[in-house]
């Protein structure tokens, strides 16, 4: 049987290698593009996609055009780690502002009943380093996961494709095991 495979988009990450080893470790084979190659359609070759954390503002709506396209137009889950999820939560119309900086790991309330968080408890740790948050989650989504800093930590759309996460997800185990219920969603 041949193993799913997960197209991440790298829109800059310093933390590349360790986010496809995690999918790679949860049993998917990766590919990675960088922002500006993304393809128009995914077609079958892929039965999930991520985009990665960056150091680019969220708002350059017409740099993230046709990735925010692909975002939409595809029907495999997707999933916005860190600055992923502020492009996918800009282009829907949210809101960032600037916050304390926090960088390591930080407790976070998760909806223990949405299936992302299958493999964790309600308060989760995971790895931080961002100075910005939404204020609240997009017409279309909702949070799913909140701390003291960040009413949106977690956010997820109303049909269940599109995740998002303020956290580096590739980093502590609480992140692997959010990772292992992504997984579940495209196998």
């Amino acid at each position: 049987m041949a193993r799913p495979r997960v197209l991440v988009v790298n829109n800059g990450t310093l933390s590349l290698k360790q986010l496809r080893r995690r999918f790679e470790e949860l049993g998917s084979e990766t590919d990675a593009v960088h922002v500006s190659e993304v393809p128009d359609r995914l077609g079958s070759r892929y039965q999930a996609m991520v985009l990665s954390g960056t150091k680019v503002r969220a708002y350059d709506g017409e740099y993230y055009r046709r990735l925010l396209d692909l975002v939409r137009g595809t029907d495999v889950p997707v999933f916005g780690i860190c600055g992923g999820m502020q492009i996918i939560a800009v282009g829907h119309g949210g809101e960032l502002v600037e916050g304390p900086q926090r960088v390591g790991g930080y407790e976070v309330q998760v909806d223990t009943g949405d299936p992302l968080f299958s493999y964790v408890k309600p308060t989760v740790t995971v790895f931080q380093r961002h100075t910005l948050y939404l204020r609240q989650a997009p017409p279309g989504f909702r949070a799913i996961g909140r701390s003291e800093h960040a009413p949106v930590e977690f956010l997820r759309s109303a049909d269940g494709r599109i995740y998002g996460s303020q956290a580096h997800l590739e980093f502590r185990s609480d992140g692997r095991e959010i990772l292992r219920g992504f997984a579940r969603l495209y196998r």
